[in-house]
């Protein structure tokens, strides 16, 4: 079991490595670099960076556990005929017309090369904030008989709540990692971290990756 608030994760006592996965929410070049999106929308993508040695901490866990790494990547196709005219607006708003940002085919599309990331880890790519929305996220953990969900990643406020959102609604028990999860935004980081607990927990469970590290370091079963 996990230490969290408002409750202790999972709330039964029964923490199933097979039954779990860690979702690193688009830990992308286009976020996390200097001349990527984030950073021409004007944020500072330094605090999205700074969550790296966490994560890559709390991803040799899972590993070493038999918790299954899922990777998330948002773009859109380099036709753009995935993106609705709404989207090509925002994406002309935002002066992005005729860059190659946020499209699949992009340097920026793909994962840092900071981040540990392995042949058997199981990416999914989106073109919507939420990882479940016309994607087959849902299917592969069904496929797979896995109904608990630790969430990291960026945007706290928008991908990785979205996603979070989804899954409570899809019944997995959540639990979201706050310092492996980060924001350009402190406030909205620090106001989307407090709504998971709100409600005795309405978007499941909050704990700090340590609590997460002591957590499975108490596994009965671990792989070599």
């Amino acid at each position: 079991m996990i230490t969290a608030r408002p409750f202790n994760y999972p709330y039964d006592g029964r923490l199933t490595p097979s039954a779990t996965a860690l979702l690193v929410i688009d830990m992308q070049r286009d976020f996390l670099s200097l001349d990527g999106y984030f950073a021409r929308q004007g944020y500072d993508p330094s605090p999205l960076r700074a969550i790296l040695p966490t994560l890559n901490r709390l991803i040799a866990a899972c590993r070493k556990a038999g918790i299954a790494i899922i990777h998330t990547r948002q773009g859109y196709r380099a036709d753009l005929a995935d993106m609705t005219p709404y989207e090509k607006w925002r994406r002309e708003r935002s002066g992005l017309a005729g860059t190659d940002v946020l499209l699949r085919s992009s340097r920026g599309f793909e994962l840092v090369p900071e981040l540990d990331v392995e042949p058997q880890d199981i990416i999914v790519d989106k073109t919507c904030n939420s990882a479940f929305t016309y994607t087959d996220l849902e299917h592969v953990l069904r496929a797979r008989g896995i109904t608990h969900l630790l969430f990291s990643g960026c945007t706290t406020d928008v991908c990785v709540h979205t996603t979070l959102r989804e899954a409570c609604d899809r019944n997995f028990q959540c639990l979201t990692i706050s310092d492996a999860c980060a924001s350009g935004d402190q406030y909205a980081h620090e106001a989307a971290l407090h709504m998971v607990t709100v409600e005795n927990g309405i978007f499941g469970a909050l704990a700090d990756a340590d609590a997460v590290l002591s957590g499975l370091a108490t596994l009965p079963h671990t792989t070599p």
